[in-house]
């Protein structure tokens, strides 16, 4: 069956996660990805390993349906040869310093010259302004995209997510700006520039709160538990901040995960307080209103609580879904990777790898119905040379030993 990127050429000049998270979603839908790395590697081959000698989880998660080709482009024939390469290519996805590809000699006005129709896309931390120098990481997205400063409870630090919105968030904005440039294409026969900074994505899936930060200055947010309110939103806890309240409660018996997330929808109060043992507080007029309900939600929560805790969260879960209370068991890692379901959505996958035999991965979250997903293992080192240089771009074999031989490939 046609993949829906099928006949696309990627030219994946990218390392660590931003990048290479984009980049794979662009091979699961089909996109020839030709990873160019130096000689030495992707720096996450190397970092986190489980198994000494073998390439990383770090690597093989995020590279996975990609060919991998080295060159190092400070050397005069890697130039000529990373010129050809954009020459053939219909995308180049780079996540360097700022400035570095420029230093190459590779400018957006040299490889629109090289290539007219190929859409250049370039994921940095920041944008153009007093940031734009500063070194980026996932943490420090978050930090200065609004996540961090909201994130925690309100008399705690503030809090990183375990969700990977700075490096991975900012790959799949990329992948938008990509596709829309390759559709726009169709029309004009141009690719384009496509930039992408780490803060700006963070801050994008931070909309909520800046929306709250402006009904902040029209006073306290009675969906926040918080006592206390001053010019900025504060952090909340577990509190959901949007239309309805919702809160993490513990269940038995008592570990790290045993929650059970629920919202409390003003249709879902009569059930909830049958279901805890309380019916009498759906018509009590301290509580039978939302309204009534915003001013005491912590106490809300407390006589939820003071249920679920006496059950397993398979079981809370079993007794709110009967009654259409909104909820979610959290689940832990373990939990997830053995998740039946998720397998059988082809959300956590078995790969196959020639070094460490199998690792298990996330799978693709885009499903078409036309392009079916088939995840395959991250290449090794260099593995497709051979294939790109010779049998691609036309070199002989003498030429590509000897361009080993001097460090070029």
């Amino acid at each position: 069956m046609t993949k829906a990127l099928e006949g696309i050429r990627v030219l994946d000049m990218t390392h660590v996660q931003s990048g290479p998270s984009a980049t794979q979603l662009l091979a699961w839908l089909g996109a020839d990805v030709v990873k160019l790395e130096a000689p030495c590697g992707d720096i996450t081959r190397k970092q986190l390993r489980d198994l000494p000698g073998v390439d990383s989880l770090y690597f093989t998660m995020l590279n996975c349906n990609k060919r991998s080709i080295t060159l190092n482009t400070k050397t005069e024939r890697g130039k000529e040869l990373l010129t050809e390469l954009i020459r053939r290519s219909d995308v180049l996805v780079e996540n360097f310093a700022p400035g570095a590809v420029d230093r190459m000699g590779f400018t957006w006005e040299r490889v629109q010259e090289i290539n007219p129709r190929i859409v250049y896309a370039s994921i940095k931390g920041f944008g153009e302004g007093p940031y734009t120098d500063f070194k980026a990481y996932e943490v420090v997205a978050q930090a200065m995209g609004g996540s961090m400063s909201t994130t925690g409870f309100a008399d705690g630090p503030p809090l990183a997510t375990g969700a990977q919105i700075g490096d991975s968030g900012t790959g799949v904005h990329a992948v938008a700006g990509i596709l829309a440039a390759l559709f726009q294409r169709e029309t004009t026969g141009r690719g384009q520039r496509v930039d992408v900074a780490m803060q700006h994505a963070v801050l994008n899936l931070c909309r909520v709160k800046l929306r709250d930060q402006q009904r902040l200055a029209r006073g306290p947010l009675a969906e926040y538990p918080n006592e206390d309110f001053g010019d900025a939103v504060p952090r909340s806890g577990n509190a959901s901040g949007g239309g309805q309240p919702g809160w993490a409660v513990k269940c038995a018996p008592g570990g790290p995960d045993d929650y059970v997330y629920v919202i409390v929808q003003p249709v879902g109060w009569r059930p909830l307080t049958e279901l805890i043992g309380r019916p009498e507080l759906a018509e009590d007029p301290e509580w039978a209103t939302p309204e009534a309900r915003l001013l005491q939600l912590g106490k809300m929560f407390q006589l939820i609580e003071e249920w679920s805790s006496t059950l397993h969260k398979w079981e809370v879960l079993e007794r709110l879904n009967s009654h259409n209370v909104p909820c979610g068991p959290i689940l832990s890692t373990k939990e997830i990777i053995e998740d039946a379901s998720l397998a059988a959505n082809g959300m956590v996958v078995e790969v196959a790898h020639p070094e460490r035999g199998s690792f298990t991965t996330v799978g693709s979250p885009l499903k078409l119905s036309d392009s079916p997903v088939d995840v395959t293992g991250s290449p090794l080192l260099g593995e497709h040379n051979e294939e790109v240089f010779i049998g691609e771009l036309g070199l002989g074999d003498g030429e590509l030993r000897l361009l080993k031989s001097n460090g070029v490939v």
